[in-house]
């Protein structure tokens, strides 16, 4: 049986802003958006068995129809007109319902997967356009590397890839933050700082030193009041000789920027006293 892997890599805001509300219903935004090299692998196999099955190593995570790596394929295989007989099996290693875009990096994972295990021969722009029917960080998710997304997600342009960056990631355990209610409860009004977008994409070729001053997410001022234990992540991060720190999404994971790896690992060993999933990573260029 043929089989094809794929990895799916998750994301962070490097600077999020939202515009407005839009007559669909959904706010329009204005993000710079990184991949990270925290990822899951994605292996997908041709079975006996017609369907879509899906398999994973986190105990309690539906692997139904509710799952976006099932709807990617259904909505490839309804596309392709092809009856599946497909076994999905996702390793996961980004944390869960975090801000990371780990359910997006999947099924962004599962549509390029599909497109080479069937020989499709789609390009990544009919994949992405086809992908922000599920979500809007999917179409980001299909290439990734540093682009700014527009629209509610799905309107990307391509920037160039950041020069290497470490970065520190922490996310509270047991802490779930529903998107949804997040732009739900958003309030122009209490945001105090906004990213600065034109002066973000201007300066990423200097780095994340020249990038910071620019850097926010509007978001904070939703999630942090709800959730305060978010807010002391920052300043603990900051403390042990992170540069900068901030929420990615809608929360709750943090991620903190640090010059070398024994600053991340002092980061790491500052936040023991918080229950918390912890990585050292590094910023990803475009997938080509």
């Amino acid at each position: 049986m043929k089989s094809v892997r794929e990895t799916a890599y998750a994301k962070i805001n490097l600077g999020l802003d939202i515009l407005g509300k839009r007559e669909d219903g959904y706010h329009e935004v204005s993000m710079i958006m990184q991949t990270l090299d925290l990822k899951d692998t994605i292996t997908i196999t041709e079975v006996n068995k017609p369907g879509i099955h899906i398999k994973t190593n986190i105990p309690g995570l539906s692997c139904g129809e509710d799952n976006l790596a099932y709807k990617a394929a259904k909505l490839l295989a309804d596309y392709a007109q092809i009856t599946p007989s497909i076994s999905i099996s996702l390793n996961k290693k980004i944390f869960m319902a975090a801000g990371l875009a780990g359910g997006s990096a999947d099924a962004a994972a599962v549509l390029r997967g599909l497109n080479r295990l069937w020989n499709l021969g789609l390009n990544n722009q009919v994949l992405e356009k086809m992908s922000a029917r599920l979500g809007s960080d999917i179409p980001f998710c299909i290439e990734g590397g540093t682009m700014w997304a527009q629209g509610r997600g799905e309107v990307l342009t391509k920037l160039s890839d950041v020069p290497e960056q470490l970065v520190v990631l922490a996310k509270p355990k047991g802490l779930e933050v529903s998107t949804a209610w997040v732009y739900k409860n958003y309030n122009r009004g209490r945001v105090i700082q906004v990213p600065n977008i034109v002066q973000l994409k201007q300066n990423l070729a200097n780095g994340m030193h020249a990038c910071t001053p620019y850097m926010s997410n509007v978001l904070e001022t939703v999630t942090i009041p709800s959730h305060p234990v978010i807010a002391q992540i920052k300043a603990t991060m900051l403390s042990a000789g992170a540069f900068f720190a901030l929420m990615s999404g809608s929360g709750p994971t943090v991620f903190a920027f640090c010059d070398n790896l024994e600053t991340a690992e002092n980061i790491i060993t500052a936040l023991k006293d918080f229950e918390v999933e912890t990585a050292i990573v590094r910023t990803v260029g475009r997938k080509k």
